[in-house]
């Protein structure tokens, strides 16, 4: 599978990738705000074992998780642990972190 060259593919792939025996009992909104070139607001609602992203901002989301475009998709293609990211400050978690963790497991993005 060929690795994701941008964050709007990824956001795209996501109901593709979207594990729905993973997100029984989590109903949650995750804000993902991402700077930088190529970067962009998008927000994911995991509610009954499905999954809807929208480009923009939630209301009030549960998470939200910020960082720069180019972590964003070395940490989607495996490239770089999302804990380093996160004990190097360059994650920025806010509201629910549990959720954080529970990201991985909720979309098995295809990398090379």
């Amino acid at each position: 599978m060929p690795k994701a060259t941008s964050v709007a593919e990824v956001f795209a792939a996501m109901p593709q990738v979207f594990v729905p025996e993973n997100a029984a009992g989590t109903n949650a909104v995750f804000q993902f705000n991402i700077s930088g070139d190529g970067g962009g607001q998008w927000n994911v609602t995991v509610a009954n074992q499905q999954v809807q992203v929208a480009e923009g901002t939630a209301a009030s989301p549960n998470m939200t998780l910020s960082l720069t475009a180019a972590d964003y998709l070395s940490m989607i293609n495996g490239e770089t642990n999302p804990m380093n990211l996160f004990m190097q400050g360059r994650i920025k978690i806010a509201g629910d972190m549990q959720l954080a963790l529970k990201i991985q497991s909720l979309f098995k993005m295809p990398t090379a």
